[in-house]
């Protein structure tokens, strides 16, 4: 297989998993009340919980494709940089993994009320993500 297809490949992957991580937070409900600004928190919360889940969630199937091309290049090389690859890209798996909403909810703790501010993190570790894997290709 042709590395284009391989990264098609990835990103269609990425792409089913988002979707699934999106109805699989819309279907969680979330209590709560309305929160200092007066706006209605539980709304615009289920809003950025369900995008930070679909973030995570892509996140943590990039890093886990970036993972296991790292180790496949590590083992043909030995180089020292690609071990330090493989451990920069499981460090980022497991933030994607423990700042997951869904696995959040799952362990029965509340998320967070930072409103946009709780997904950008997620985001720039997208692009981060996105943009290792193109230049790995």
């Amino acid at each position: 297989m042709s590395e284009n297809r391989v990264i098609v490949a990835i990103f269609l992957g990425a792409l089913f998993v988002g979707v699934f991580a999106f109805f699989a937070s819309s279907s969680i409900e979330i209590h709560g009340g309305r929160g200092m600004g007066g706006g209605n928190m539980v709304g615009d919360f289920e809003v950025y919980y369900s995008l930070k889940a679909v973030l995570a969630s892509v996140n943590a199937f990039l890093l886990v494709s970036l993972s296991v091309i790292y180790v496949r290049v590590y083992r043909e090389t030995g180089l020292e940089f690609s071990l330090g690859m493989v451990v920069f890209s499981v460090a980022l798996l497991f933030y994607a993994l423990v700042s997951n909403p869904l696995l959040v909810r799952y362990a029965g703790f509340m998320g967070s009320g930072l409103g946009p501010f709780a997904m950008l993190p997620d985001l720039f570790t997208c692009i981060a993500s996105t943009t290792l894997l193109y230049l790995t290709r």
